[in-house]
């Protein structure tokens, strides 16, 4: 019978749990934006690449990875409605690992990418990719130690 209780118990916690995580991130969607089953949150001030990846993950995210041109016209779109003056934003796509091939901030490879012209041009030097606002919202390879606004991304079941 104790035991009976302590399983009750410990499925209740899980339940708990797994709602705080589902308030939380209810939250961000109402704090930022929510499209194609994930939700996207400006930040509030700019940080260096590895600054602004660590502040996504501590949120329970990821910097924003566009996987199409949907996704691409969403970010721009709320990047343009909540900083209409502000034109570069990090993304969670890099080549630090391997010069030359660009993966997002898990390691994985990317099928689809939206390259400026002439870009990427930044060889062993720009390791980082931010998306242009003025370009409309083409990639431009970056030295990661430089300071931007950034897009967290968050998967949304």
């Amino acid at each position: 019978e104790k035991d009976d209780l302590k399983t009750q118990i410990d499925k209740l916690w899980r339940e708990v749990n797994a709602l705080k995580e589902m308030q939380a991130l209810q939250t961000v969607c109402l704090r930022g934006t929510k499209a194609h089953k994930k939700c996207y949150l400006i930040s509030e001030g700019t940080k260096h690449f590895h600054e602004a990846h660590e502040d996504c993950i501590a949120k329970g995210g990821t910097l924003a990875i566009p996987r199409n041109s949907d996704e691409t016209n969403t970010l721009q779109d709320y990047a343009k409605k909540s900083m209409p003056r502000v034109s570069e934003f990090w993304l969670g796509v890099t080549d630090m690992i391997n010069e030359g091939k660009f993966v997002d901030v898990n390691g994985m490879a990317l099928q689809y990418f939206n390259w400026d012209r002439a870009q990427p041009n930044g060889g062993k030097r720009e390791n980082c990719v931010f998306f242009s606002q003025s370009s409309q919202g083409k990639w431009v390879d970056e030295v990661c130690r430089t300071a931007k606004r950034y897009i967290c991304e968050f998967l949304i079941p």
